[in-house]
């Protein structure tokens, strides 16, 4: 029987394009784009992308009474995260005063500050840039180090404990990219936009066997 991935649909993010990518790199897998908890429950695989504000997101989650279904499929299955759906595993965003997120990984997320001595650094990141490795990881297979990867975010994660820590880029600041341990990979930049890296990045997450 075919695996199934689920993406998380709570209303926010280019979903169609993650799915279609998801499809592309693995066409023998059932790709379901999905607000039902029993669907997520019975999926192989997770992937939890967004994009927008954390407060939306956060209240989106609520309303699709999907809080408890991601807590439980970050703990238990192939879990990737894309950029908003990074942000909100932490404990806290600066976004808009303070938002409380999931909790799932300690620490906060921070905001871009623009600096007068680098004008032409514009908020938010917007376009391609450089990931460096810092960890190794099945899903950098066949991926260069500073490869790049397309970004559009005015907020970045911090996480307290540093070996969460696999992949990091430059602007205004270094920054933390990626996250990554156990059976969770979160990403910052989009890979379902970010060519033939980016695709390869989804090609290993669907063949990622967990030890």
């Amino acid at each position: 029987m075919a695996e199934t991935i689920a993406v998380v649909d709570y209303g926010m993010g280019n979903l169609r394009s993650v799915a279609k990518a998801l499809s592309h790199v693995a066409p023998k897998t059932n790709v379901q784009v999905t607000s039902d908890a029993n669907k997520i429950v019975a999926a192989d695989r997770i992937v939890f992308p967004g994009q927008g504000a954390a407060r939306d997101c956060m209240k989106h989650l609520k309303h699709y009474e999907l809080h408890d279904v991601v807590s439980e499929a970050f703990r238990n299955k192939p879990f990737l995260g894309i950029c908003m759906g990074l942000q909100v595993l932490f404990e806290h965003s600066a976004e808009n005063a303070g938002v409380e997120c999931l909790g799932l990984v300690k620490g906060s997320v921070s905001g871009f500050k623009r600096d007068l001595n680098k004008p032409d650094y514009k908020i938010p990141h917007m376009g391609w840039n450089t990931v460096q490795q810092t960890a190794s990881h099945p899903l950098w297979h066949n991926i260069a180090d500073n490869a790049h990867f397309y970004f559009v975010h005015s907020y970045y994660v911090c996480p307290e404990d540093q070996h969460w820590i696999a992949g990091s880029t430059e602007y205004l600041n270094t920054f933390t990219s990626v996250v990554a341990r156990d059976n969770v990979f979160a990403t910052q930049f989009h890979p379902e936009k970010s060519s033939d890296d980016g695709l390869q990045l989804l090609h290993n997450f669907t063949q990622w066997k967990l030890t």
